[in-house]
């Protein structure tokens, strides 16, 4: 005789839905008190001298020309190095390399290297490209290591989106006499432009806010002056915050506040036209 579950399937999948929903809700209402708080806290902050005006020992002066300028050039030459590299190394990786033991355990090492915390990456920047390589604080030590830090993401997702192409269309393209370059170049590629757009938007939105790694590659919190180059000593709006939530006046959290709300809106603008991209390029290879 076959014993009876005292909970049937159906009603575990009811309470596991339940449960799920509840932990969702849970989510998206503490992340809405913080999103109300900050808005409340910083808006009135927000004015045209905010933005352009210097740091400051005085809360009511101090503004984020320079966080943001350095923020922006540490962003662009990041993504100058990480793109190419990682790109092209998904590439390679997915298409011409060898499924062996070693590319295996390539393969697992760089989805590891994807989840290891961002100071970590820090004090390899610290000792590699400031130490070793004389750099300094300047913005390319901290490109360097933030584009340490973003490239196995975009290798990880750049190999998932080449590897979700149907092999039909790669046999399609051989049976015309395209080459093995061609058939990446043409088919491949645009086919996963998307899969790759969308691991772009993940390694931006990490590298846009993380402060661990520059504080350990020695990003300054008080920079008077806009960086003119790569070797220029620079510092960023997440460091700008940081620095401003450790002051003991409460002027200094209205603005760290107003901080958080132009990197916030900086974040979308760049996810925003990333995802544009991406829907465009999908309308293009669906037609």
């Amino acid at each position: 005789m076959t014993k009876q579950p005292l909970v049937s399937a159906k009603t575990k999948d009811r309470l596991f839905r339940i449960y799920a929903i509840a932990c969702t809700s849970f989510a998206l209402l503490m992340l809405a008190v913080l999103l109300i708080d900050i808005l409340i806290k910083g808006v009135t902050r927000l004015d045209w001298s905010f933005f352009m005006n210097l740091p400051s020992r005085h809360p009511e002066q101090a503004g984020i020309y320079t966080a943001l300028a350095g923020m922006v050039s540490l962003l662009l030459f990041t993504l100058i190095v990480a793109l190419p590299i990682g790109i092209l190394a998904g590439i390679y990786l997915q298409e011409y390399g060898q499924k062996n033991r070693l590319a295996k355990f390539i393969e697992i090492n760089i989805s590891n290297l994807a989840g290891v915390p961002s100071v970590i990456y820090g004090i390899l920047g610290l000792q590699v490209f400031v130490r070793m390589a004389n750099l300094g604080n300047s913005i390319l030590a901290g490109s360097l290591t933030l584009s340490l830090l973003i490239m196995p993401i975009i290798i990880v997702s750049t190999r998932e989106a080449i590897k979700a192409v149907p092999d039909s269309l790669r046999q399609a393209a051989y049976g015309l006499g395209a080459t093995k370059w061609q058939t990446i170049r043409r088919v491949v590629l645009p086919a996963s432009f998307g899969g790759i757009m969308t691991g772009i938007i993940l390694s931006t939105s990490r590298a846009i806010g993380e402060t661990a790694p520059l504080i350990v590659v020695g990003a300054l919190a008080y920079v008077p002056f806009i960086p003119e180059g790569p070797l220029d000593q620079y510092t960023s709006l997440p460091i700008q915050i940081f620095n401003w939530t450790t002051r003991p006046q409460h002027g200094f959290v209205i603005n760290a506040a107003a901080g958080i709300i132009v990197l916030l809106l900086f974040t979308f603008i760049l996810n925003g036209i990333a995802i544009y991209l991406r829907n465009k390029w999908y309308k293009k290879t669906s037609q």
